[in-house]
């Protein structure tokens, strides 16, 4: 992500390596020198908790940042169980064409900034059903994550989010499944989620980003039978190789 920040250029892959584990990421960073762990300012990961784990340990100086891309997602995963469970429970099928939960689903996900007046007169009228209440009370859970996101002010986003993960820790309905599973996990996280009100700009995008290129690698491949081939491959591709082929833009 450095020249990301540092406005230089796009980001690159470092490395790849086999497996998706803490013990993965945990042994690549012990191979690395102590030059370049020490130089580690901040590491952006998504919710796995794995990732977090091995990056405590091995780079203890470093401040973790859980992506703001994987925050809204768990809460927006949320919502959309949540209406799941509801449709189920009421109806007593999945959504289907004319269900008013299945033809909101969209609505429901999108930013309350965002709304047209037809789709709030939408809304209005799903969450006039008694039998919504819940879909509306994590459909409002979802909506405060959002706007703490997009606040201009940094410093009031992080007060707002710190609000909405303070009042999950307890008092939470037992009939809200899954607005108390993501208040455990979000305070479970929550140092690494407020944290990128500290370091404004950090993102898990540019490795998404990477990732959709890699994707695209080998889907034009057909498939890789020799890793080292591919990690090659995909290193060329990604710019992995730019600090050794061209070492002035260090």
């Amino acid at each position: 992500m450095t020249p990301v920040r540092a406005g230089t250029g796009p980001a690159r892959l470092l490395d790849m390596v086999p497996g998706r584990s803490k013990a993965v990421f945990k042994t690549w960073l012990e191979a690395q020198s102590r030059d370049f762990r020490e130089e580690i300012e901040v590491v952006a990961m998504d919710g796995f908790s794995g990732f977090k784990t091995a990056t405590a340990e091995e780079l203890p100086e470093a401040t973790a940042v859980m992506d703001p891309f994987h925050v809204v997602a768990l809460a927006g995963d949320a919502l959309d169980q949540t209406r799941q469970r509801v449709q189920r429970e009421t109806t007593g099928h999945r959504g289907r064409s004319g269900d008013p939960l299945y033809g909101a689903r969209k609505t429901l996900r999108t930013g309350a900034d965002l709304l047209t007046q037809p789709q709030e007169r939408k809304l209005t009228r799903v969450f006039a059903a008694d039998e919504h209440v819940e879909v509306e009370a994590t459909w409002s859970v979802y909506q405060k994550i959002v706007a703490a996101y997009r606040h201009p002010s940094k410093k009031d986003g992080e007060h707002l989010l710190q609000e909405v993960i303070t009042s999950l820790r307890r008092g939470i309905p037992a009939k809200l499944i899954e607005v108390k599973k993501l208040g455990r996990t979000l305070n479970k996280r929550a140092a690494d989620i407020l944290a990128y009100f500290d370091r404004p700009g950090t993102s898990n995008g540019p490795t998404e980003a990477i990732n959709g290129r890699l994707e695209h690698l080998r889907g034009t491949a057909l498939g890789f039978r020799n890793l080292t081939n591919y990690i090659t491959r995909a290193m060329l591709d990604t710019g992995g190789f730019r600090p050794l082929l061209h070492p002035h833009l260090r």
